[in-house]
């Protein structure tokens, strides 16, 4: 029995993928590239042990990979979304809240200023602005 074609990022399953894998396939579910690092079975988990590869840096978007195997167990669960990561430590490094506001937060006297645009003003006067 074949065994089930698994999407790395949200393990759904691949129906009707032909190998070898385009550089354009995505997975119907989740809308991740499949040619990938992290979808080949030369990825450890950090680094490409393909000798002869040169790995790109971004191991999450499609690449040219020559040395490209489909790897059928590379879903490893609990995938994060780099982007919302980054935007909340962002959001933390300025004093905003990630949450997402309340209508009570949202009233506020007219002399007050938001976490966001202290952290604005801030940046502008860093920047040399007003």
């Amino acid at each position: 029995m074949a065994e089930q074609q698994q999407c790395w990022q949200c393990g759904q399953g691949l129906e009707g993928l032909l190998l070898p894998v385009s550089r354009r396939e995505t997975c119907d579910a989740c809308g991740a590239d499949v040619h990938v690092c992290k979808q080949c079975k030369h990825y450890d988990g950090r680094y490409c042990n393909e000798q002869r590869a040169e790995p790109p840096n971004d191991k999450e978007k499609a690449n040219f990979c020559d040395y490209f195997s489909f790897a059928s167990n590379a879903y490893q669960g609990g995938y994060q979304d780099k982007s919302a990561i980054a935007k909340a430590k962002l959001a933390a490094l300025f004093g905003d809240s990630p949450e997402p506001p309340t209508e009570e937060s949202q009233v506020k006297p007219c002399a007050e200023k938001t976490p966001a645009e202290l952290a604005e003003e801030k940046l502008r006067k860093l920047l040399g602005g007003e």
